[in-house]
């Protein structure tokens, strides 16, 4: 049985009728695991989306406040890697309130720190989604069943992001 996307119907009504949204990919790409907003970024990037600039953090997200300010979002759509307890590939809209700081946090700010300063200084909505990594072993990729569930998953995200 395939599962829904969390993210969708909350998603679809944040981001409607946004002009321009800027898409943020977070994470180190030196660790599978944390990779997986980088590449969920990269792969919205290859879609070419009208009205859509992405931008990469890495892992520092504070990094591309000035870039995003200068491109003047009506929305901006953080992606980060987030342990939420569900399902390899899993996509979620993670409230700025659930957003945990960890000593093993790969980014120098806190993220709800830069999500909070780029929806005052832009006056743009802001949405954090958490794509959730693999169980097994933090160190390696996700599995081909969770891959082929984040593939679905990011599927229909580039669906609501194409309609919006």
């Amino acid at each position: 049985m395939e599962k829904a996307a969390p993210f969708s119907d909350t998603l679809q009504h944040r981001i409607k009728n946004a002009r321009r949204l800027a898409v943020v990919g977070i994470g180190d790409e030196l660790i599978p695991a944390d990779l997986l907003g980088i590449s969920a970024a990269r792969m919205i990037e290859q879609q070419h989306l009208p009205g859509i600039q992405v931008f990469f953090a890495g892992t520092v997200p504070e990094s591309i406040t000035g870039p995003i300010r200068r491109y003047r979002p009506e929305h901006v759509l953080f992606l980060d890697a987030a342990e939420m307890g569900e399902p390899p590939g899993t996509i979620a809209v993670i409230a700025p309130g659930q957003v945990q700081a960890s000593l093993l946090s790969t980014h120098a700010l806190p993220l709800t720190v830069v999500m909070e300063y780029v929806e005052r200084e832009t006056g743009a909505g802001v949405t954090l989604l958490g794509i959730q990594p693999g169980h097994r072993n933090p160190e390696n990729d996700l599995s081909d069943e969770d891959q082929a569930y984040l593939d679905r998953n990011l599927r229909q995200l580039f669906t609501i992001l194409e309609k919006r």
